[in-house]
């Protein structure tokens, strides 16, 4: 990934991450992301059960292949798999949004 779309992905990911979840709730739910490489994750996070701590929720996964972004979904066993409904796209935040509508149902429950 290129330092101008690497840029433009942390731009558009803070703002999705950022008003993604209501002030007042935040303190229950967060959303946050992961860059590595050509990848872009979209992570949930929740408090653990009786801790102090933060437990991850991968929610879905963006890979940058030959200049398309392709999405994943993540099963209980934490592998990823393709999402045939959502066809590669070159635009970003058309594939980001898509996700968030979750129109298959398997991003949120």
């Amino acid at each position: 990934m290129d330092d101008f779309t690497k840029k433009r992905i942390i731009k558009v990911m803070g703002n999705y991450t950022e008003n993604k979840i209501p002030e007042h709730i935040r303190n229950q739910v967060r959303m946050n992301y992961k860059m590595r490489g050509n990848n872009v994750t979209l992570v949930e996070e929740r408090p653990a059960f009786r801790s102090d701590e933060w437990v991850e929720i991968n929610i879905a996964q963006f890979r940058l292949t030959e200049g398309m972004w392709n999405v994943y979904w993540n099963d209980s066993k934490g592998k990823w798999h393709y999402v045939e409904e959502i066809e590669p796209a070159e635009d970003f935040e058309q594939q980001l949004k898509k996700v968030d509508q979750n129109n298959t149902g398997i991003f949120w429950g």
